[in-house]
């Protein structure tokens, strides 16, 4: 996607919106807070901001419902939790990290992990809450061409009727999984992933979001990682463990491991999307082969960074 498929307006409240999440988490580790505190803050307000593909303002499977993953891991203790397929839980980050912390399992799905959540005292609500108009217009759109909405897609299928060069793109096709990533101050990295899906999908698909070493993955040893595209090559190449493993048994740079997966090894599988990573000396990598990815970083005592673009 180039700025002219986007208006300015449009641009700054993805911004401002991404700057008050990153504002919020850098505060809690200025003063001293956990990484597994800050992913889950960050999460929890990226799924209240329906500009963001999670929570409120989640997509469409395709008959109209919705369906929503999310997860978290540990990178101290390797603990991680995850839920699938929930169509009533307000907060999915929060009864991912329930899961985690009050479970013996790492994942739980639809019914059932909403149970779980409702017994620890999680909010629960009607399905509604989680639609928006926009995302209605989203897979009417999607539905009309028979296609399947990937994230961070901006040369959306619903869209590649319309002649080259016009910028036919719509921002409604730009959204995707939300996550986090954090090395807090005592050395410890946590990761924290949360979605929707994709605008149309059948119901009952789980993408790679709450699979623990596709789209989240987090280990002290090497470092954080949150993934978002086209889940199903995510989960048939692993990708946050792949680039986990080619650091701690192949000696790479986060970096180098992390662009080698997104550049080379996602587009042989036709796998489209992005991620974000931070190793354990606080070392950042955000690489993604789509036309765009919302994205933010922050430091302790720095100016707060935001990107859509290249």
């Amino acid at each position: 996607m180039s700025r002219c498929d986007i208006s300015a307006e449009q641009e700054a409240a993805y911004h401002v919106a991404l700057q008050d999440v990153l504002r919020q988490a850098q505060q809690l580790l200025t003063n001293g807070g956990s990484a597994l505190d800050a992913v889950s803050l960050a999460v929890d307000m990226l799924e209240d901001c329906p500009l963001f593909n999670a929570g409120h303002g989640a997509v469409f499977t395709h008959d109209e419902t919705h369906e929503l993953d999310a997860s978290i891991m540990d990178g101290a203790t390797l603990r991680a939790g995850a839920v699938a397929c929930v169509s009533r839980l307000r907060r999915p980050l929060r009864a991912a990290r329930a899961v985690m912390e009050h479970s013996e399992h790492v994942l739980l799905v639809a019914e059932g992990a909403e149970a779980f959540a409702s017994s620890l005292g999680l909010e629960l609500v009607t399905p509604d809450y989680f639609s928006t108009e926009a995302r209605r217009v989203q897979l009417h759109r999607a539905l009309a061409s028979n296609a399947t909405v990937l994230d961070h897609d901006g040369a959306a299928l619903v869209f590649r009727a319309a002649a080259a060069g016009s910028a036919p793109l719509d921002e409604n096709t730009k959204f995707g999984t939300v996550g986090a990533v954090a090395l807090d101050a005592q050395g410890n990295l946590a990761a924290a992933t949360s979605t929707g899906g994709m605008t149309n999908k059948r119901p009952g698909r789980v993408g790679d979001t709450p699979l623990i070493g596709a789209g989240t993955y987090a280990d002290n040893r090497t470092a954080a990682i949150s993934c978002t595209g086209t889940g199903e090559m995510f989960i048939r190449t692993a990708t946050a463990y792949d680039i986990c493993a080619r650091m701690a048994y192949a000696g790479q740079s986060l970096d180098m491991a992390a662009q080698e997966v997104v550049m080379n090894v996602l587009p042989t599988l036709n796998g489209r999307g992005g991620l974000i990573a931070v190793d354990a000396q606080g070392n950042l990598s955000l690489p993604f082969n789509t036309e765009g990815m919302y994205r933010g970083w922050a430091r302790v005592g720095e100016i707060l960074h935001t990107a859509i673009f290249r």
